[in-house]
């Protein structure tokens, strides 16, 4: 069973919405006032010896608080990503639906949208469960290229094709064993700790 999936342009970078735009933003600018903050902090340290001036306490617990939320914020990003970020109100369909050979799965893709003409595209491939009550999963999400497709090989094994002409070096095709096996082209589903019990192995680019 093979659906063709239409042309789609080339992604520049999977992850940049609008979302993700904003805490990118608000981490650099966090990280230059830390950094300013800390280089003053010394300042004031070596003057305070020097002199024997008073120890800077509350700069020192500003520049703390600033190393805190950076951490926090990368914490977040890399340890707690879950598939529900995706921006499912900017989507087109994509291949399929298609049933495998018994009706046990159906996949579906659909093509994430993000940053208007300047921007690109996004893929995800979900699969329902049809005998669990409609249960539903994500087990692929990259760049999406312009040459896409889905092949069931048996009843638990999909192939989904996403490769380019243009940019060979930029297959992003994979077989996935349903239930066992997902894919991240930037590793966010594998790293993560909400996740784990969601898969056996986590292939990513």
């Amino acid at each position: 069973m093979i659906y063709q999936g239409e042309t789609i342009g080339h992604q520049r970078n999977i992850d940049v919405k609008m979302g993700d735009f904003v805490i990118i933003i608000l981490g650099f600018l966090l990280s230059i006032i830390t950094v300013i903050l800390f280089l003053v902090l010394c300042a004031r340290i070596i003057v305070s010896f020097i002199k024997k001036k008073p120890f800077p306490k509350r700069l020192l617990i500003v520049t703390l608080f600033g190393m805190v939320l950076i951490s926090s914020l990368y914490i977040y990003e890399t340890y707690f990503f879950t598939f529900n970020d995706i921006d499912r109100d900017s989507i087109q369909m994509g291949p399929g639906p298609i049933t495998s050979p018994n009706g046990t799965y159906t996949a579906h893709a659909y093509y994430e949208l993000y940053g208007g003409a300047a921007g690109g595209v996004n893929m995800w491939v979900e699969i329902t469960n049809n005998k669990e009550k409609d249960k539903t999963q994500t087990v692929y999400y990259s760049s999406a290229m312009n040459n896409t497709s889905l092949h069931w090989l048996s009843e638990d094994k999909l192939f989904i094709q996403n490769k380019s002409r243009q940019y060979p070096n930029s297959n992003r095709s994979i077989q996935l064993e349903i239930g066992k096996e997902i894919y991240h082209e930037n590793g966010l589903a594998c790293k993560s700790l909400l996740m784990k019990d969601e898969y056996e192995t986590c292939y990513q680019n």
